[in-house]
């Protein structure tokens, strides 16, 4: 199962651009959201609809302005930087570095071990697990 968000008219709208109210969704007089639940009701002429970004919900959320909380459109995207060129590089076999090689076996220094439990005792010779002294 696929889940996706439902259309609606907000899609239409572009990120950080206001556009009107009326032109977008028609309706009864509302407010703007800068000037509070208090403020004066406006007509969706006098209003400018602006959709916003949300770090966790792709569609954005809108919101209506009158002009004096009207924000200032979002800037022009820079022009892009021109990527590098990678460089020659050595071939893939070659860039790799050598893995440490695991100590052999007959290398390893011998350690004592419990001869009840096959587990490797302290320094002090006594058995963590049993408490079998271990010379």
């Amino acid at each position: 199962m696929k889940i996706v968000s439902s259309s609606d008219w907000r899609d239409a709208i572009t990120f950080d651009v206001p556009v009107v109210v009326a032109d977008v969704v028609p309706g009864e007089p509302t407010r703007c959201v800068g000037c509070g639940p208090d403020g004066e009701l406006f007509d969706r002429t006098e209003l400018w609809a602006v959709k916003h970004r949300h770090p966790k919900h792709h569609g954005g959320f809108v919101r209506f302005y009158c002009e004096a909380h009207k924000p200032a459109p979002a800037p022009a995207p820079a022009a892009a930087i021109p990527l590098k060129k990678p460089r020659a590089s050595a071939p893939r076999a070659e860039r790799r570095t050598a893995s440490p090689k695991p100590t052999p076996v007959t290398d390893r220094p011998v350690r004592a071990m419990c001869p009840e439990c096959f587990v490797e005792v302290s320094a002090d010779g006594m058995c963590g697990m049993c408490g079998t002294q271990v010379v």
